[in-house]
């Protein structure tokens, strides 16, 4: 939903400006980013009628806007190792990351996942579709609300730390629904673990592959998690 460029645009801020240090304040730049992102998105589907696919459509439209606002930063900056540090922190990298941000990301993960599993059973509805929830007594919008903005408080949190990795969240799920199931209060335990795994794996192949050279682990997982979104779509489309 573009939450993930917001994220990068307000962490690249905040290390090509210099304003402030460390992961906090990494964190604190992503977050804003990353809400920034959501309240775009929200407007737009709003005013474009507020179904499903125009939340999608308008995540779509911010991710490329955040995408070009990150890269124009980036070319102002006067520093030349600078750029290429977080041209390759964008593409993902887990070299970077210390025990400072561990410490954050798992805080921000527990908050989140409490959250989470608090509205296991509303997930479960949504499943059916928002109609289908909101006549089963789910407040949709309020719901809604408060699971995107827990997703933008994590995805900020661990975009600051580890930039931003992608098809690992797209992926990742539809492989651990078919350990768990369908329903969420085991779904996303197991999901959080199976990322942490995969992405253990992939960090590890990307700095061995060539080495000396260490490849982002962005690209990485682009290239298995492309193959394998094609082979989920068309699992998908075979069983409707």
């Amino acid at each position: 939903l573009g939450v993930s460029s917001g994220a990068s645009t307000g962490a690249v801020v905040v290390v090509v400006l210099g304003v402030g240090g460390g992961a906090v304040s990494l964190s604190a730049g992503a977050f804003v980013g990353a809400l920034l992102s959501f309240a775009l998105v929200l407007l737009l589907s709003h005013t474009l009628g507020g179904s499903t696919d125009r939340v999608v459509l308008s995540g779509v439209a911010a991710m490329q806007l955040f995408s070009a606002l990150t890269s124009f930063v980036v070319m102002t900056s006067a520093d030349a190792e600078q750029t290429r540090g977080v041209l390759f922190w964008l593409l993902g990298s887990l070299s970077g990351v210390g025990w400072s941000d561990v410490a954050l990301c798992s805080a921000v993960l527990a908050v989140c996942l409490v959250v989470c599993l608090a509205h296991a059973r509303t997930l479960d509805a949504f499943a059916f579709g928002q109609d289908a929830a909101a006549a089963l007594g789910v407040n949709v919008a309020r719901t809604r609300i408060v699971l995107l903005c827990t997703t933008a408080l994590l995805t900020a949190a661990l975009v600051s730390a580890a930039g931003a990795i992608g098809f690992v969240g797209l992926v990742l799920p539809h492989a651990a629904r078919a350990l768990t199931g369908s329903g969420h209060r085991r779904l996303l335990p197991v999901t959080a673990l199976a990322g942490a795994v995969f992405l253990v794996w992939v960090d590890t192949l990307a700095r061995t592959v060539l080495d000396p050279q260490e490849v982002p682990v962005g690209v990485v997982t682009a290239l298995i998690g492309v193959p394998a979104f094609i082979l989920v779509l068309y699992r998908t489309r075979s069983t409707s």
